[in-house]
């Protein structure tokens, strides 16, 4: 089961491959980052930000990234997906941040971007 990650204009950017490990893919292909419990952490293991409640919040607590039921514009149709590459191995992940408090503003990052700084 995959869940379509959009951007606040609709696109859908990412998705979440619900495997063993959470895996958040770029519609391209690449994994690029993971759930762990509300956590976002790239392979890289950096935390990146948090998802909860089918919003996306970057390290500030600014929204980044949507499902289809909580994103603020139309959704688009979704495009073919690439072929999924093959994943990196996890590492050591860095301790994660106190949660900001969730903001009803948007990130100045684009979730591309976001979710790439954990490859």
């Amino acid at each position: 089961m995959d869940l379509t990650i959009y951007n606040r204009i609709g696109k859908p950017n990412a998705y979440i491959v619900y495997d063993n490990g959470k895996t958040i893919y770029l519609w391209n292909g690449k994994p690029v980052a993971y759930l762990k419990g509300e956590h976002v952490y790239g392979f890289n293991g950096k935390h990146l930000g948090w998802f909860n409640n089918g919003i996306m919040y970057d390290g500030q607590g600014r929204q980044i990234g949507f499902t289809q039921q909580t994103c603020p514009s139309v959704t688009q149709i979704k495009p073919v997906k690439s072929i999924k590459h093959v994943k990196h191995v996890k590492s050591i992940r860095h301790v994660a941040p106190v949660r900001p408090a969730p903001s009803s503003g948007y990130s100045t990052l684009d979730l591309p971007s976001f979710l790439l700084d954990g490859y």
